[in-house]
């Protein structure tokens, strides 16, 4: 018995009697589909029950999507923090596909409809296009490998300017933030080596700033970086 205790066969009769309240008529297993459900001609509504969320099912439902747009998915509705989750991801999945996505609740039979099925139309976000943009104009070279997420960090925008102010101060010794800034072209030098993400830099009096020695250890870690931005700015 799956945990939900509901199986596939258990989802059919609730199913069943939400659409037949909408004016369906209703039947079971007709050629690959679990449920087939239809009305006054319009296109078929076709739902395919599953104990639980799975990649099959959403293979089944896609290919389904083949002799109709009106496809839902029905699974057992569950309580939790992770049920939610889960069905919050799932939900995103479905509205992305297009399909429909039910859940019936055990206790008493109660189908709830989380999405219909309709083209997907993402939201743009203005904002997070313009970051996309601008790191990618403001980024140096192409200093990452696709597909990397571990490591000492990728070769942001952000970090090629923390090395650029790395590199001024380890040729020059400590240094006035705005000369800092007026020399490397890192508009916004004092507050970056105030921050100190990385932990290259010392403030040694007011307004001025040297090498810590995890910074004197960057010069070597990326020395490689430090030379291509170098031949950049050349």
């Amino acid at each position: 018995m799956p945990a939900s205790g509901l199986r596939e066969t258990d989802l059919y009769p609730p199913v069943k009697r939400l659409l037949e309240e909408q004016g369906y008529e209703v039947k079971s297993e007709i050629g690959a589909a679990d449920v087939v459900a239809l009305r006054d001609g319009e296109d078929p509504v076709v739902v395919e029950l599953k104990t639980g969320f799975a990649l099959s099912l959403f293979h089944q439902a896609i290919d389904r999507q083949r002799m109709t747009d009106a496809v839902y998915i029905a699974v057992p509705h569950a309580t939790g923090r992770a049920f939610n989750l889960t069905l919050r991801n799932n939900l995103g999945l479905c509205r992305r596909l297009g399909l429909g996505l039910m859940t019936v609740r055990a206790k008493d039979g109660l189908v709830q409809i989380h999405c219909d099925p309709a083209p997907y139309r993402p939201r743009k976000s203005t904002a997070r296009r313009g970051r996309l943009l601008l790191e990618f104009a403001r980024r140096v070279g192409d200093p990452n490998i696709g597909g990397t997420t571990t490591g000492r960090g990728l070769m942001t925008a952000y970090r090629q300017d923390a090395l650029r102010c790395v590199r001024h101060l380890h040729e020059h010794g400590p240094t006035k933030a705005s000369e800092v800034a007026k020399q490397t072209g890192v508009e916004k030098a004092r507050r970056l080596m105030s921050d100190d993400h990385y932990g290259w830099f010392e403030r040694v009096q007011t307004g001025i700033y040297a090498l810590s020695p995890q910074g004197v250890a960057a010069v070597g870690e990326y020395a490689e970086a430090i030379a291509a931005l170098a031949c950049e700015e050349a």
